[in-house]
């Protein structure tokens, strides 16, 4: 007699949201059906269909970095369902700050939030009974964090990384070498196995980029 497959603690969704199609993610603990929403960054009535669709207690808002297409109506969202928003690292203020005049440049609707909490390398956030680790990955902003469920083996990467490439880093704080840095020292040693979500474009693992990204492969990096 064939055993059903244990229900995984952490399950997730893709939300491509803006016309830039940025990946938001819909996030949930599996065990209490509490959610976070990560970098909603528009598009918010499909949001909160999903979000209803899902049959899911939406409980924060968590933001990657302060760029509009993954943060520009997070305030508005929060203001209007009373939820907290958490992230990115302070850093990236200089970012959230130009909201509205980033909208207008891209014809997006963006507004300037305040987080209810800036996050550090090394914090923690909750969702449900989920502890998402967080890591500070700077370059294509200098505030820009992963978030990262070390039993799930998956993670949240933004725009650090994607399939086959990596994040721009010619934006006004971007960094090239902050950016392979933290890939390289800080998500890489995560495992292989890591399964991550970015913030546009398909889902991919760790194992794969270190194969055949030709930004930040073991052969681009001079890695034998």
């Amino acid at each position: 007699m064939s055993q059903t497959a244990p229900t995984p603690p952490l399950k997730a969704a893709i939300l491509p949201v803006t016309p830039l199609q940025q990946n938001c993610s819909l996030i949930w603990c599996t065990a209490t059906n509490k959610a976070a929403l990560v970098d909603p960054g528009g598009d918010l009535d499909m949001l909160k269909a999903n979000v209803a669709k899902a049959g899911v207690d939406l409980q924060k808002i968590l933001v990657t970095h302060g760029h509009i297409d993954h943060c520009g109506e997070a305030g508005v969202l929060a203001k209007e369902l009373g939820l907290p928003i958490e992230g990115p690292h302070e850093a990236d203020r200089f970012w959230i700050s130009r909201l509205d005049d980033d909208g207008r440049k891209y014809s997006i609707n963006g507004q300037v939030f305040e987080p209810d909490r800036w996050l550090q390398d090394g914090d923690t956030v909750t969702v449900g009974e989920l502890t998402l680790q967080v890591i500070h990955c700077p370059g294509h902003t200098p505030g820009h964090v992963v978030f990262f469920h070390e039993p799930s083996r998956f993670a949240i990467v933004g725009d650090v990384l994607f399939q086959g490439s990596i994040g721009r880093t010619d934006f006004p704080m971007g960094n090239h070498q902050d950016l392979l840095d933290a890939i390289t020292h800080k998500l890489w040693p995560l495992g292989e196995d890591i399964t991550f979500i970015p913030g546009h474009g398909p889902v991919s693992t760790f194992g794969q980029e270190r194969k055949t990204n030709p930004f930040v492969g073991d052969h681009a990096m001079g890695v034998a």
